[in-house]
């Protein structure tokens, strides 16, 4: 039985939600860099004497000083992580693609001036580096690996990112949504006080729903931007979410 058959079909009714911003991860949710991460590792495997499969098996979601610090601690610094991060772009960059509507709904949210940000397990060169080779939008808001003391399934990265966007308490223009294509992710967004809506991009549904995804979506084509109220306020659709 495939998980279409186990779980239903992406075909729920378009629901229009009222938020007060949005905070994106970056892989697997804006780009998808499975191809060029895996090389990278294989790279770094090689260098570090340990098996690319074995660190691939806990890297994904997994911020790249915390996987090296179980292999080599003297490589378990900002200095060197974020160096051999910047690199992955230029050397791995025509191994990655854009996940499936994540150019129109950045555009279109830049476009109105939408409150939004990236927060992500990567560092800054890393995730700078993609949006330039991907020619996507850049945010004004961004939290990444090395802004927190502890990664994802910790909420420490989403509630800095609500912070970033002047959305830390609760506010009357709506809850802050999470996009998210992970569990470790979509636990910390919940954790953090926010809607999480999953992409089964990278992960089976069941890890998702088990996580606590308010609604899980194939891609980035089922969120669509409605408008930006006069409160600042962003209504977007949910198309096509997974039948409950």
């Amino acid at each position: 039985m495939t998980e279409g058959e186990l779980y239903g079909a992406f075909a729920s009714p378009t629901k229009r939600l009222r938020i007060a911003g949005i905070l994106f991860d970056m892989d697997g949710t804006i780009v998808d860099s499975t191809e060029a991460i895996t090389k990278h590792w294989h790279k770094i495997g090689k260098e570090l004497g340990v098996d690319p499969t074995v660190i691939l098996q806990t890297s994904h979601g997994r911020r790249s000083i915390e996987t090296l610090a179980l292999y080599d601690k003297s490589k378990a610094n900002w200095e060197y992580v974020m160096h051999v991060e910047g690199l992955i772009p230029t050397e791995f960059g025509a191994d990655a693609v854009e996940i499936a509507g994540a150019r129109s709904l950045l555009a279109s949210l830049e476009h109105v001036d939408a409150p939004w940000a990236i927060v992500t397990s990567g560092t800054r060169p890393l995730v700078a580096g993609w949006l330039d080779v991907m020619r996507l939008s850049h945010p004004k808001h961004l939290v990444v690996a090395e802004d927190v003391s502890a990664g994802k399934p910790a909420p420490e990265c989403y509630r800095l990112g609500r912070h970033r966007l002047g959305l830390s308490t609760d506010t009357e223009r709506g809850d802050v949504l999470v996009i998210e294509d992970s569990p470790a992710g979509v636990v910390a967004g919940k954790a953090a006080g926010c809607q999480v809506i999953g992409l089964a991009t990278t992960h089976r549904i069941e890890q998702l729903r088990d996580s606590g995804a308010d609604w899980i979506v194939q891609d980035l084509r089922s969120i669509v931007l409605v408008g930006l109220d006069s409160d600042g306020s962003i209504q977007i659709e949910v198309r096509n979410a997974l039948e409950p």
